[in-house]
């Protein structure tokens, strides 16, 4: 795989595996043309994609000649079309595989010889394992350092053991953080109560492990503020580097921490404020704090080159007999628990708006309070937050 965020890859990245005659490898591969119509290229093409999403992950190179697997010139492709071939190569992805590989980018690379290269990179994907479906093959496959090879059984079970785990594991280490902040062991000291935790994690941090540049955020604080506050203070400290509410002199409202692995945590106690008789949760303000927090962390997260898929998992602590407060001052019926583990939700990629993915979450927190779904989404599931 190439060493860049897909999005900053340009013509010199391309030209160096040339001129340093880097093979083709488990994570690595080079292809002159773009796969054509028949249905042994499509094969041959679907074949590819699903066994690096089944390995490691990896970038396949459009425009590359190579001999023996060594790169001898990046001849490119032609102009055209460009945006028609990418759509097309996502398309036979998209259909021709099945489960359907969360996560898949392509960029094209405009070349100084007036054509263009196509990177098109398939992350090691937490839903394997994936099988080709197109024409009846019904295979699948995986990666060596010398190619793709059809999966036998004993390692077609064990993937599906290690899918299974890998989701185990992102559950668990959000229980762990939940465990953690009621025990009040926080980056930040917190008079914890009724709490709003938020966290982001890339499915690449328990696939592919990673250290992401701290410094990049630690130089611009404003770039991540806690949920909701109007000052905020940040610092390194031995997880990463964390950004935490000022307003008070002996401990804060919230924080959000970033880990070095690209995680995102963010804990707020202002939204549900336990200090007045009335333990509501403000359904004109709630939501809209938590999306526009989402959207500025995960905007985090695509500067850090920190690829997708993406999980939401948002939590609430201490709201045992909380109800939802409407415009009207109805207030609902209250939350029968302690702790709400709401809908986990996934995002494939950086474009979708954060409120349509948080919606299964939000909707899960009004069904807790009586309600059928969130009445900040219109009937049509689009976001249109109550003011």
């Amino acid at each position: 795989m190439i060493g860049k965020p897909i999005n900053e890859i340009v013509e010199e990245n391309l030209q160096s595996l040339v001129e340093s005659k880097v093979a083709e490898r488990k994570t690595l591969e080079y292809k002159r043309t773009l796969p054509g119509d028949s249905k042994r290229d499509k094969k041959e093409f679907l074949a590819d994609v699903s066994s690096f999403a089944n390995a490691s992950g990896g970038d396949i190179v459009y425009g590359m000649t190579a001999q023996a697997g060594v790169p001898t010139a990046l001849e490119g492709l032609s102009r055209s079309d460009i945006d028609g071939a990418i759509l097309r190569l996502e398309s036979m992805a998209r259909d021709g595989i099945r489960p359907r590989i969360p996560g898949i980018q392509t960029q094209p690379v405009a070349l100084s010889n007036s054509k263009a290269a196509i990177v098109l990179r398939v992350p090691n994907s937490w839903a394997s394992p994936h099988r080709v479906i197109y024409e009846g093959h019904d295979k699948f496959y995986s990666r060596s350092s010398n190619g793709k090879y059809p999966l036998d059984v004993d390692e077609l079970r064990s993937s599906f053991i290690a899918s299974e785990t890998l989701t185990e594991r992102i559950r668990d280490f959000r229980a762990e953080r939940i465990a953690k902040i009621v025990a009040g062991e926080t980056p930040v000291p917190m008079n914890m109560g009724p709490a709003t935790i938020l966290h982001l994690v890339p499915t690449a941090t328990f696939t592919r492990p990673q250290t992401c540049d701290i410094g990049r955020v630690a130089s611009n604080y404003s770039s991540m503020p806690p949920i909701r506050t109007f000052g905020w203070n940040g610092r390194y400290n031995i997880d990463g580097c964390v950004t935490y509410d000022s307003s008070r002199n002996d401990y804060s409202l919230g924080y959000t921490q970033l880990f070095r692995s690209g995680i995102i945590e963010a804990v707020d106690t202002s939204l549900l404020d336990p200090t007045t008789d009335n333990r509501i949760i403000p359904s004109g303000l709630f939501e809209p704090a938590i999306v526009d927090a989402a959207t500025s962390y995960r905007r985090i997260l695509t500067d850090l080159g920190v690829e997708p898929p993406l999980f939401f998992f948002l939590t609430l602590i201490g709201v045992k007999g909380y109800s939802m407060a409407l415009r009207d001052r109805h207030v609902s019926q209250p939350i029968d628990r302690n702790i709400l583990w709401l809908a986990e939700t996934m995002t494939e990629d950086y474009s979708t708006d954060a409120a349509l993915v948080l919606k299964p979450s939000f909707d899960a927190l009004w069904n807790a309070c009586g309600y059928p779904r969130s009445l900040n989404y219109n009937d049509e599931g689009e976001w249109a937050p109550r003011r």
